[in-house]
Formats: structure tokens, C-alpha cells, sequence
């Protein structure tokens, strides 16, 4: 907790759990025992001692969408993300205050300073108070003795001290029994601070003062705070009271009014914290309406304290994203719409890849931002907004800067190809798309047609997925380009892909192997009343993973011999299968007679050619490349993660003229995807 932002963020994530809380208690405020009902309050303790966003979840709602749409309204900075490192202020002294966030953080640590200072200074009067003091007198030493004998209670030092209204414990380490000099204590009251000595509430003061210090401008917590040390008295109350009978436990309602100390309530490391007139009054009614809890009323406690588990602990986590429509009025939408993206961040590398092909798709600067890293998001915000300004009047409307030169069919998705692991637990692919129209001024980029039938061109653009701290960004490794490729398959066609080659005699055995992924159902269906049309899915998975996934390979044979020998060889053929380094080589399928090809559900495949049948069209044989087939496969649907990581090498047997004339080893080629 280093600025304001993550104060605010710490605080309302507290209150969260301490509005959940004290709607429970008061349902169950006759139901429990003082001892669940003080126990309740742990589960605000654990709320108020783990940083707020710890495992990315926040009780009961998702606060940081508040905290940074407040913080983009008032500054509109967006470099960065209030984030909470430790539940208590950790100042950074880098000069005096500039903005007026860092102001306003620097009142909140000078009042929690000045509030600490204030407790420290009442405690150490108390203590100067007991060093005056006088030890107690034999019969009040030997009376708090043998009432800790009776009950079976630790004791301490006793100290008598003038002016003192009631008995008390003081100090955590090395507790005194404070007595008031020139007064009868009652065994009662002896037996209640006894209590509070072998229960250990002076510390638990102690952490009161100090959550009262860290939150001292929430007054939900001040609440808290007070309920809690009133909490802390009943049960001390209900433990007393268990252990008298009779008329001593009607009679310690009385001696109840005799112990309100007000001159040093509140003080720390005490047990005069909540002994205050105020709350008296309450704790004779619950004295009154005393009664032993049975047995099962702990188990209603458990669960009591479990209900309060879920939404305090476990908490929510952002599940969607506000595009920018809705009931705010226009100016707030886009601080509004960034402010969601950047705290619903991606969680995943193919959550992230799946938002930033949306994003691509959408032409929405939102999904840009749920991905991008945080040191763009003030650019990002800057050209939204001055698109915005120049030339449009919705926020969802707002072009990509990648995207000028082109808009894109979005009900064809997108394709990942050729996901791969990288360096530092990094991810690579290549985002494909496919332009829907291209615009006149780009006509000249265009890569030539070169005439194939089955054509289309598609945008292609390197992306690489890497970690930065709790969320998964985006990184593009170059611009847009478009390329021609195939249509029946988005395949290989001006596409890279992964290569793998050997050497056998006049002859090259070269294999290309390749990977499409997506992270989302490709299609929805809208009902009609007579069809359903489908439509790709635009729903953002964040935290999602790779739902679909396709692996395709192309064996080619290139002759790069003489013409003299190319007419001796009639036909060529060769099988292959994947192999991983260390296994044995696996046994492959003979390649057949004629023109023929095949493939297996292993990834393995043949082919043979007639040589006879190929169209030279006048060229000279010399680097002719002679097609074996290909295979490929697959699958989608559910929740496995559908990746096809390329292999380690391909195990091949090469044929001529129907007899095999070599056992190859297809390495990968260097340089990677080519």
C-alpha cells in the first residue's frame, strides 16, 4: 500500500467483507454464543491482514473496477495499476507531494501517524501512571491469589494506583493487574480481569488500535472496531458467568457498573478497551438473558463462520467487460470501459491471444486494453480518444491504429498458427485474419496473384504472449502484412510453417508442418424462425484456453539431379511419422504402388508418385519438387487444451522406382519457421 489508490483499494475491499459480516451477525445476533460471535470477527482480521488481491479476488465485489475508474476520471493516467503490496502503509519519500493523489496520501499516512502517536502516548501516561503506583497490599495480593486458585487463572504483579476508576490488565508482554488504591475489589471483578490476563484481549486490543490506525478515516471499520471490542467484553462476560452460580450471577450485573472506566478507554495493549459507560448498558441485558449454550449451537457457529468465509475470503473476480454502453452518461463511458478492461486482465497466454484477435476483429480499443501492457495504455488511451474527437461519436466505434488499411470479416474469426513455447515462459504465434475489403490506397502493397483458383488474401501479423506480473499481455512482433493463401483450408500458401529436411542420393525429403489454434467456439448460433445462422462467438475468455487446435503436413521429394538421370526414375515414394529424440526408430508403412497416399491418426503418413505423370512444362527436372501428400488432424470442443506442439524430427523411408533405397532422419532446418 503505497499511494492512495491502493489504500482505497485496501479499504473498500475490507468493507466489503465488513458489510457481509455484519449483515450475518445481526441475522444471528441471538443464535450465537459471544464466543462465535467474537470469532466471527477473524475472518474481517484475515480480510484486513492479506493485501487486497491476492489471487486476483476481492470480497464480495469487484472493487478495483471502482478504484480505477475513480482514479482514470481524476487523473487520466493509466501507466499503471493500483495494486496492494503489503495492508498497511509502506510511504515512499521521492520528494514532496506534485499531484494531488500523492497530497491526499500524504494526510492519510499523517493522520494514521498522528493516531498512532496519540494511542502510544496514552499508553505510555498509563504505564508512567502504574510506575507511581504502589504494590498491592498483602490482603488485596492474597485475595486476587486465591481467586485465580479458585478458577484455575494465571496471575500477574497487581498494582494499586490513585484516581483509577475499576481494575484492568495492562501491557501484552509483561501484564500488572491495575487496582484502584483505597478500594474493596470484588472477587468478581478480579475473576473478569483474570480472564481477560489468561484469554490474552490485551493483545487483541492492542490489534484493534492498530486496524483503527491503518483505516482511521473508514467508519464502517471504526464500527467494526468497536462492535469487536464490545464483542470481546461479552465474552468475557459469558466466561465469568459460566463459572459462578447462583446469586453470584445475579449479582454481577451490579458489580458490572462498578468497572465502566472511561479515563482510560480505549488505551492499547489494555483491557479497559471497550469498558466505556456506552456499552454497559448492553451487556447487563445480555447478563440478563444469560443462558449455556448447548453442545450443537457450536456447529451453527462453523457454518456461521464459513458462510462468512466464501464472499470474505475466497471473494470475486472480475467476470466480464463493460464495452462502453449502457446507463452512464456518454463522457463517463470510455473511463468507465478502461477502467473494466484493465482490471479484468487475462490470465491465460491463449486468454490473451483470444482477446487480442477480438480486439482485431471488433476494432475495439477495450479488448485492446484487457491485453496490452500497461505502459501503452496511456498511448492507447490518447489515440482512442483523438479518433473519438476527430471523426466519431461512440466509443465502441473507435478504429485500430493496426487496422487502417483494411477492415476484416469478422464472422471468419481468427486462427492462431504456429503456437510455440519461446525463451523466459513466453508464447509466439501468427494472428491470421481475413480482410473483408481492402482499401484502393493500400492496393500497391498487395502481394501479386498469382493466379490459383482457390485464393484468397489474408492478414497476417506475428504476436508473442508473455507474463508481466499477475496478467498475460500481448506483444506484436511486426505490422499487418497480407499474403495470399489458401481458401479451402487457410493453409499453407504463403504461410510458415516448421520445416524438416535429409539428403538421400540426387533427392531432398523435406516435410512442412504446421499448427492452427483458436480459444473460442468459432461459431454461435443465432434462431431464426426457419434457420440458424451461425456467427463467430465474441465473448471474451480471459482466463481461457485453447478450445480447437489443427496440425497439417506436406511431404515433398525435390530432385536435384541431372536430366540424364531424372529419366531412369519412375516413380518416387517415401513414408514418414513423427519421432521424439531418445525413442526407438518407429517401423513404417510401406508406401504402396502407384499413384497413391495415406495417412494414420499418429501423425504418420506415405505417398508414391509416378514421376511420368508430373507437368515439367518444358522446365528442366533439376528442383522439381514431387508431391507425396499430406495429412493432418485435430479436434475442438470442451475444455481440453487442443495444442500440437511441433516434433522433434520425422523417421522417414525413402523409395525409387518401388525399392527403398535409404532410412532417413528429417532434422529440423535452421532458422526456424520459414
Amino acid at each position: 500500500m503505497s499511494d492512495i489508490w491502493s489504500f482505497l483499494l485496501q479499504t473498500l475491499t475490507a468493507s466489503g467483507a465488513a458489510a457481509v459480516l455484519l449483515a450475518v451477525k445481526a441475522m444471528l445476533r441471538d443464535k450465537l454464543s459471544p464466543r462465535w460471535q467474537f470469532a466471527a470477527w477473524g475472518m474481517l482480521a484475515l480480510v484486513l491482514a492479506v493485501p487486497a488481491g491476492l489471487g486476483g479476488r476481492y470480497a464480495l465485489l469487484n472493487w478495483p473496477l471502482a478504484v480505477e475508474f475513480l482514479r482514470s476520471l481524476l487523473t487520466e493516467e493509466f501507466g499503471t495499476l493500483a495494486h496492494v503490496s503489503a495492508p498497511v502503509p509502506l510511504p515512499h519519500f521521492t520528494g514532496p507531494p506534485r499531484t494531488g493523489a500523492e497530497w491526499i496520501y500524504a494526510v492519510y499516512v499523517a493522520g494514521a501517524a498522528v493516531l498512532l502517536l496519540r494511542y502510544a502516548l496514552s499508553y505510555l501516561r498509563l504505564r508512567l501512571a502504574l510506575r507511581q503506583g504502589t504494590p498491592a497490599g498483602a490482603e488485596r495480593a492474597a485475595l486476587v491469589r486465591e481467586t485465580a486458585e479458585r478458577y484455575g487463572l494465571p496471575v500477574c504483579p497487581a498494582v494499586e494506583v490513585e484516581r483509577l476508576d475499576s481494575a484492568f490488565i495492562c501491557g501484552v508482554l509483561r501484564p500488572v493487574l491495575a487496582l484502584p488504591a483505597g478500594e474493596e475489589t470484588d472477587e468478581k471483578v478480579l475473576l473478569h480481569e483474570l480472564l481477560h490476563l489468561k484469554h490474552h484481549d490485551a493483545a487483541w486490543g492492542l490489534l484493534i488500535c492498530l486496524l483503527r490506525c491503518v483505516h482511521w478515516c473508514n467508519p464502517l471499520l471504526w464500527r467494526c472496531a468497536d462492535l469487536a471490542g464490545n464483542d470481546l467484553e461479552s465474552l468475557c462476560d459469558q466466561r465469568a458467568l459460566e463459572r459462578l452460580e447462583g446469586e453470584d450471577r445475579r449479582d454481577y450485573g451490579r458489580i458490572l457498573l462498578s468497572m465502566a472506566n472511561e479515563k482510560y478507554a480505549r488505551t492499547p495493549g489494555t483491557s479497559s478497551m471497550a469498558n466505556g459507560g456506552k456499552n454497559i448498558r448492553r451487556r447487563i441485558e445480555a447478563i440478563a438473558r444469560f443462558k449455556r449454550y448447548p453442545a450443537g449451537m457450536a456447529l451453527v457457529g462453523v457454518c456461521a463462520v464459513l458462510v462468512l468465509a466464501g464472499p470474505c475470503l475466497v471473494g470475486v473476480r472480475a467476470q466480464g467487460v463493460y464495452t462502453g454502453d449502457g446507463l452512464l452518461p456518454q463522457r463517463l463511458r470510455p473511463y468507465a470501459a478502461m477502467a473494466s478492461a484493465r482490471t479484468t486482465c487475462c490470465t491465460t497466454y491463449a486468454g490473451a491471444f483470444d482477446t487480442y484477435a477480438k480486439a482485431m476483429l471488433a476494432e475495439n480499443p477495450v479488448y485492446l486494453a484487457m491485453c496490452a501492457p500497461l505502459e501503452d495504455q496511456d498511448r492507447l488511451w490518447i489515440s482512442a480518444r483523438l479518433r473519438r474527437a476527430s471523426r466519431l461519436e461512440s466509443w465502441d466505434s473507435v478504429r485500430m491504429p493496426r487496422l487502417e488499411s483494411f477492415t476484416v470479416d469478422w464472422q471468419s474469426g481468427y486462427w492462431i498458427y504456429n503456437l510455440r513455447p519461446v525463451e523466459n515462459g513466453a508464447y509466439e504465434g501468427l494472428l491470421v485474419l481475413e480482410p473483408d475489403t481492402v482499401a484502393p490506397w493500400v492496393e500497391k502493397e498487395l502481394p501479386p496473384w498469382d493466379g490459383t483458383v482457390h485464393s484468397r488474401y489474408l492478414a497476417i501479423q506475428p504476436l508473442r504472449a508473455e507474463k508481466q506480473g499477475d496478467r498475460w499481455v500481448v506483444l506484436p512482433l511486426g505490422d499487418f502484412q497480407v499474403v495470399q493463401g489458401d481458401e479451402r483450408d487457410t493453409g499453407n500458401l504463403g504461410l510458415p510453417a516448421w520445416v524438416y529436411e535429409a539428403r538421400c542420393g540426387d533427392f531432398t525429403l523435406r516435410m512442412r508442418y504446421q499448427t492452427n489454434s483458436c480459444a473460442s467456439d468459432i461459431y454461435a448460433f443465432f434462431d431464426l424462425p426457419n434457420s440458424s445462422i451461425p456467427v463467430f462467438d465474441f465473448s471474451l475468455h480471459p482466463d481461457g484456453e485453447f478450445i480447437s487446435s489443427y496440425y497439417s503436413t506436406d511431404l515433398t521429394a525435390i530432385y536435384n539431379g541431372t536430366p540424364a538421370d531424372w529419366v531412369s526414375i519412375r516413380s518416387v515414394g517415401a513414408s514418414s511419422t513423427p519421432w521424439s529424440f531418445g525413442d526407438e526408430r518407429p517401423e513404417l508403412e510401406h508406401p504402396g504402388i502407384g499413384n497413391t497416399s495415406g495417412s494414420s491418426s499418429a501423425g504418420g503418413e506415405w505417398g508414391t508418385r509416378y514421376t511420368y505423370d508430373l507437368e515439367l512444362s518444358g522446365r528442366k527436372p533439376h528442383g522439381i519438387e514431387v508431391p507425396l501428400g499430406g495429412s493432418g488432424g485435430g479436434g475442438s470442443g470442451g475444455t481440453e487444451p487442443w495444442v500440437y506442439p511441433p516434433p522433434d524430427c520425422y523417421a522417414a523411408d525413402f523409395y525409387l522406382n518401388g525399392e527403398k533405397i535409404g532410412e532417413l532422419t528429417l532434422l529440423p532446418v535452421e532458422g526456424g519457421l520459414q
